[in-house]
């Protein structure tokens, strides 16, 4: 494997993708960090009105310290932001903070794909931290079954991230459309929302990408 130039190509491009995916969301982020929302909103606000106005009124909203990210957490019905996106009225913190309300809108609608995600939670999180060295140690010890259940552990965890994807653009889809319906936004600053959320969107879809091409490359080892 570690003289294997195609191990080392898959590597390589997914290194390649997240690092162009992190470039991109960093510059859109810092740019329209600075671009103040007509509203005056700041993200915490834009997050209330939004919430509010789609008739979901049971979901708190809190500042976040330290390096944590933003999210919302169905299991407690918490919408986080960090303390820049919850205290500034950036078009990068209202979109930010609209597209964690689309998650907790997703929550109360009962959208099907987040509540795939959130069965798959664990057993992903379980897959990432040990398929790996599953399927080394089967590929050193030659122990092929145990090569094998490793590519289906990490294969639970490139699921997760496939499912992932359709909640994480339809929760910016409605950041987008409703941030201008209920006047967080102009019609004209949507543009600024739009290119923040599309450049945060590539991080995963670049994490996929690259997840698939290891699956696959792990899964043609696991055969030879």
């Amino acid at each position: 494997m570690l003289y294997d130039p195609i191990y080392w190509l898959v590597i390589g491009v997914s290194a390649v993708l997240s690092m162009w995916a992190a470039a991109k969301v960093r510059s859109a982020m810092t740019k329209y960090s600075r671009v103040r929302a007509m509203s005056g909103l700041t993200g915490a606000q834009a997050a209330k009105r939004m919430l509010d106005q789609a008739g979901v009124h049971d979901v708190e909203i809190k500042r976040l310290s330290g390096a944590a990210g933003d999210h919302y957490n169905p299991m407690n019905k918490t919408l986080a932001l960090a303390a820049q996106n919850y205290d500034q009225p950036s078009i990068t913190a209202v979109g930010v903070a609209c597209h964690e309300a689309g998650h907790a809108i997703q929550h109360a609608k009962g959208y099907k794909p987040m509540w795939l995600r959130s069965i798959l939670v664990k057993p992903a999180a379980i897959g990432s931290r040990f398929g790996i060295y599953a399927i080394i140690a089967g590929l050193i010890f030659g122990f092929t079954g145990l090569t094998q259940l490793g590519v289906v552990f990490f294969a639970v965890a490139v699921l997760f991230q496939l499912v992932t994807l359709p909640v994480e653009f339809d929760a910016s889809a409605r950041a987008k459309q409703l941030a201008v319906d209920y006047g967080i936004v102009s019609a004209q600053e949507r543009q600024g929302v739009d290119k923040v959320l599309n450049a945060a969107a590539m991080t995963y879809v670049a994490a996929a990408a690259g997840s698939i091409m290891q699956l696959l490359y792990w899964i043609s080892v696991s055969r030879d």
